[in-house]
């Protein structure tokens, strides 16, 4: 185990970053760019050797400065940032400010450290397209929104233009769609891990893509920890003799979505899904709890699927070798 001489908390903004170090009461603030964090590394560079720097997801703002000290072989932990507000509602301090946030995450890191997984860059290939199909979402609620305009009682100028709008995004949509496919055709692993999802019930062209690109993790974790992740895993609610219902929450909530889609389509499919399906609404289970569990058997398969396809790919380097 990593032993760790102090605690390094940075809160990402869009434009600056405020950094607190647990040995000191001095915050910085740094602006968030190239200058910026060149400047924080200087000031920085006697802490860093033995430091643990803990920082949030905060929608894409954190990634350069994230690589940048993945690069210099700093020890880093990306932390959850529903994990951290809870951890500081437990000290009863409701207020915040980004030195306050900063000097929390700081405080997090030092009570926490034992626990905190250090974080792995994501191979380019995959932040590229993460990127895309983020990108591919915001479009498709674009379009959404556009087609619920188009059907209001507007006058002819407004419904043309929400017409060309609709066809430019559905244009764009495409357009991001062929080069994911492209970008994934293009890398021999991530195609072989796509057709193989593809062989799952529920599971096509798009779908397998954005399993691959926003679960990265699949085919290396345990089936419970795939569903917690997935945020489809049932939450235990008992006391005493008190059997509570049980439900899903938390999980990455992209996913949820995705899944839903592909149990829809599941549950139509001439495959075992439809009869493990049926079967949970023959014995009196509502829709949705059948759905989820079909979710959660979607996922689970994907993951063991797809971790056989490592170990075989292992088996085959240990041959060459």
């Amino acid at each position: 185990m990593t032993l760790y001489n102090n605690f390094i908390g940075i809160d990402i903004g869009k434009f600056n970053f405020v950094v607190a170090s647990y040995d000191s009461k001095v915050i910085n603030e740094y602006q968030n760019s190239a200058a910026g964090i060149k400047l924080f590394l200087k000031e920085y560079k006697d802490k860093f050797k033995y430091s643990l720097c803990i920082l949030e997801a905060t929608g894409g703002y954190e990634v350069k400065l994230l690589n940048t000290l993945c690069t210099k072989k700093f020890a880093v932990h990306r932390a959850n940032t529903r994990k951290v507000k809870s951890f500081i509602s437990s000290h009863g301090n409701n207020a915040k400010t980004d030195s306050l946030d900063a000097k929390a995450l700081a405080k997090y890191g030092f009570e926490r450290h034992k626990l905190l997984k250090l974080y792995i860059p994501t191979a380019k290939i995959l932040t590229h397209l993460y990127q895309l199909s983020c990108r591919r979402r915001e479009l498709k609620q674009m379009l959404v929104a556009e087609k619920n305009r188009f059907q209001a009682p507007n006058n002819n100028l407004i419904k043309d233009s929400c017409k060309a709008h609709i066809d430019y995004l559905a244009t764009q949509i495409s357009y991001i769609t062929e080069e994911i496919s492209k970008i994934i055709a293009k890398d021999q692993k991530l195609e072989a891990k796509k057709e193989i999802l593809k062989s799952i019930p529920g599971i096509g062209e798009i779908t397998a893509a954005e399993l691959l690109v926003l679960m990265p993790e699949l085919g290396n974790m345990s089936g419970k920890q795939v569903a917690s992740l997935a945020g489809v895993a049932p939450r235990a609610n008992d006391s005493g003799k008190y059997k509570g219902y049980r439900s899903v929450a938390s999980g990455r909530e992209i996913i949820k979505p995705i899944l839903f889609l592909a149990a829809m389509a599941a549950r139509k499919s001439n495959s075992d899904l439809r009869s493990f399906y049926e079967n949970l609404i023959a014995r009196g289970k509502k829709k949705m709890v059948a759905l989820t569990a079909l979710m959660r058997k979607i996922i689970v398969r994907a993951n063991a699927k797809l971790r056989d396809l490592e170990l075989s790919l292992e088996k085959k380097v240990k041959i060459i070798s």
